[in-house]
């Protein structure tokens, strides 16, 4: 999801050795008459569900949004309470839509850099679903620090928003500096709706002198800017993390052993 101004890794598809093949013996959810088009494969632990879950009952406000025993996503009957509109819309309508939005732990992935989405393949697709697998790394966000506010409008929920946003659109993430992309435009439409701070560039830039520094540590920041709803005045508000160990790096920086962080 994120990446560097000279090396872009967010993309619709990204490569990996070959497509994605997904086992429908491997996704119990599928066998079930009212399936949910978001599940988790089974890999995913119970923990990791649940704190997606939490996360994403912030966004859309939902109390009873939860992952089912076998993974699916289930937003519940309960009215919201808060929340963000388009982020039920969006989830709502991927849930009784064709696309089938696998989520899998990526944590420790050298190739993935908080977020993406790859495309996929059912061993039997009877259905005519089109499979994507989102991948997630929840180790990359214990690396994350900055400003309150930055901090609580990123998280493994708002990327899997994002990745899920590409899928059902076919939205493109910006290619230019300073600018958060057409992707990025509707996840801070939904951020405004929950009253947290706006992504204000998609991709992230080296601190001031440490593109040129002899150390491992090669740390990058991300903005956000916060409106004052009484002045209008917007503040910027800052996320960091060293890209030597979550990633995203252009491949001549050296980067160390992602053992070392763990």
């Amino acid at each position: 999801m994120i990446s560097t101004i000279r090396q872009t890794f967010s993309r619709l598809f990204l490569p990996l050795a070959g497509v994605s093949v997904l086992s429908l013996c491997a996704l119990p959810a599928l066998a079930h008459n009212n399936v949910s088009m978001i599940l988790c494969r089974e890999e995913v632990a119970a923990k990791r569900q649940q704190e997606l879950a939490e996360q994403l009952r912030a966004i859309t406000g939902l109390p009873q949004l939860h992952f089912d025993a076998d993974g699916a996503l289930r937003l519940g009957d309960a009215a919201p309470v808060g929340g963000s509109q388009r982020a039920r819309e969006l989830l709502a309508s991927t849930q009784t839509g064709k696309n089938l939005i696998v989520i899998e732990d990526a944590s420790g992935s050298d190739e993935v850099v908080f977020g993406r989405v790859v495309e996929a393949q059912l061993n039997r697709n009877e259905r005519g679903l089109s499979p994507y697998v989102v991948q997630l790394d929840f180790a990359d966000f214990s690396q994350v620090i900055g400003d309150a506010e930055a901090l609580a409008a990123f998280n493994a929920a708002w990327v899997a928003l994002h990745e899920i946003y590409h899928v059902t659109s076919g939205a493109a993430d910006s290619t230019k500096a300073d600018e958060s992309g057409e992707c990025e435009e509707l996840i801070n439409l939904m951020r405004r709706e929950c009253q947290l701070a706006v992504r204000a560039e998609y991709h992230f830039h080296f601190l001031p002198g440490r593109e040129r520094s002899e150390f491992k540590t090669r740390y990058v920041r991300l903005a956000f800017d916060r409106q004052n709803p009484s002045t209008n005045k917007k503040r910027r508000v800052w996320l960091m993390w060293d890209a030597a160990y979550v990633g995203g790096l252009p491949s001549s920086q050296p980067t160390p052993d992602r053992l070392h962080q763990r």
